[in-house]
């Protein structure tokens, strides 16, 4: 008995992300700074008067000594472990060693506060330099000490965004996939675990109740990290033609694996580091010359990472991980849901971009800023998969998911529309000697 497949209204909101007729000028990094400084105050200057309706607003150059105000302004952190091009270089390289830490981290890192008028040092329990990272727009509530330090009482943030209200719960079970970290072409990549994970989406493995459930799923997102060029072909030298076919076949592995997904439902692909798009963020999509049988299908869609889409009214961010990683890097969390949940308060998808994470230089716009608070915000190519969902003061709703590396863990995570319920698909393949 043949079973008709789930279908799902899809909107992407991507073009935020993308770069298009942007153009650059040899333009420097602060403007992109200036533009999140005068968005973020913006808002921050509005939720002030409920926060702190009895303080003044002041400047960084307006302190005074003793006097109780609120400032706003971008924090720089001073981090004596964070690595400078310039040590590569130095002539005392073989005394202090290179060391490349997990964390950048140090007991003496502290804050500074920047706004167009000055900077000045803070300091207080309330703002821990371990939570906050080079790029966060805050607003602080303080007073100048005699030592020149701002004295920090309490700390405002953005706070979640207003969230578009959840569609009303149908009764219909809707699935999403999401998988990351396919790394197709490495050396721990496994063709048959993908290809089961395929045959299951498909419908084509299982019984009756097995092909019911796969009915179910109206949509497939990868979220970077698809493919892994070897390495050693990556050298900046002319290739021999031998290579150049070595260097296109995990491409065209994956185009042969992913036309068979785009034959039965429609699917999503973000890039990701070790993929062949831009650098830095927002990276752009994946030319659809790479996939020639995958994309003669309509419900085949190369996107943005960042990557934002509505499905059923249901609203979607994701990343491919780079945002969480870097966090992780300059700054301290009990898990990379934490990290996530930071970003989302802090109204920003990358906060450390462009200081230690590469990002385009844009001139009059922060497109990483979230206007509007996703229902479900997943991040790719983790070490494991956890989940929760984070509650806003005004009501809003986040399923935070961290979505596993697929190559290594062998996990896809399955997500339903109706109650955003989260499930872990695990794909094992075991051969007896």
């Amino acid at each position: 008995m043949g079973m008709e497949r789930v279908q799902c209204s899809y909107h992407s909101q991507d073009e935020a992300f993308k770069i298009g007729k942007e153009t650059y000028r040899g333009q420097q990094y602060s403007q992109i700074y200036f533009a999140r400084l005068h968005l973020m105050r913006t808002l921050l200057y509005s939720i002030v008067p409920h926060w702190k309706p009895n303080f003044p607003v002041c400047t960084v150059l307006g302190l005074e000594e003793g006097k109780e105000c609120v400032i706003v302004g971008t924090l720089y952190k001073h981090m004596k472990l964070k690595p400078c091009i310039l040590d590569e270089y130095s002539k005392e390289r073989s005394v202090v060693p290179l060391v490349k830490p997990h964390n950048f981290m140090h007991p003496d890192d502290h804050l500074v506060l920047e706004d167009e008028s000055g900077r000045v040092k803070l300091s207080g329990n309330p703002i821990s330099p371990s939570e906050y990272v080079t790029g966060n727009v805050v607003a602080l509530l303080g007073k100048e000490s005699g030592t020149g330090d701002f004295l920090v009482l309490e700390v405002l943030d953005a706070g979640l965004p207003p969230q578009i209200e959840f569609p009303i719960k149908s009764r219909e079970d809707k699935y999403v996939v999401l998988v990351s970290g396919l790394s197709v072409g490495s050396s721990n990549s496994n063709p048959l675990q993908f290809q089961l994970l395929i045959d299951h989406i498909t419908g084509h493995l299982g019984d009756e109740k097995e092909q019911s459930i796969a009915s179910q799923i109206a949509h497939v997102v990868f979220a970077g990290n698809s493919v892994e060029i070897p390495r050693r072909l990556l050298n900046g030298q002319n290739l021999a033609s031998k290579d150049l076919s070595k260097m296109a076949e995990s491409i065209k592995e994956l185009d042969i694996l992913l036309s068979q997904i785009a034959a039965s439902l429609p699917l999503d692909i973000m890039p990701g580091p070790s993929d062949p798009s831009n650098f830095s963020l927002p990276q752009q999509p994946l030319h659809t010359c790479l996939f020639p049988g995958s994309s003669a299908y309509n419900t085949f869609r190369s996107c943005t990472n960042p990557h934002c889409f509505e499905l059923d009214n249901v609203r979607f961010l994701g990343t491919s991980g780079q945002n969480i990683d870097d966090l992780e890097k300059y700054s301290d969390a009990k898990d990379k849901l934490e990290f996530m949940e930071r970003t989302l308060r802090w109204r920003h998808v990358a906060p450390t971009a462009p200081n230690t994470l590469g990002c385009y230089p844009y001139t009059d716009r922060d497109p990483f800023f979230i206007e509007s608070c996703p229902h479900v915000y997943f991040v790719g190519n983790q070490d494991k998969f956890e989940t929760r969902v984070l509650k806003g003061s005004e009501g809003q709703l986040v399923r935070l998911i961290c979505v596993p590396k697929f190559c290594e863990s062998g996990v896809a995570v399955m997500l339903n529309l109706r109650d955003l319920e989260c499930y872990t698909l695990s794909f094992g393949t075991q051969f007896s000697s």
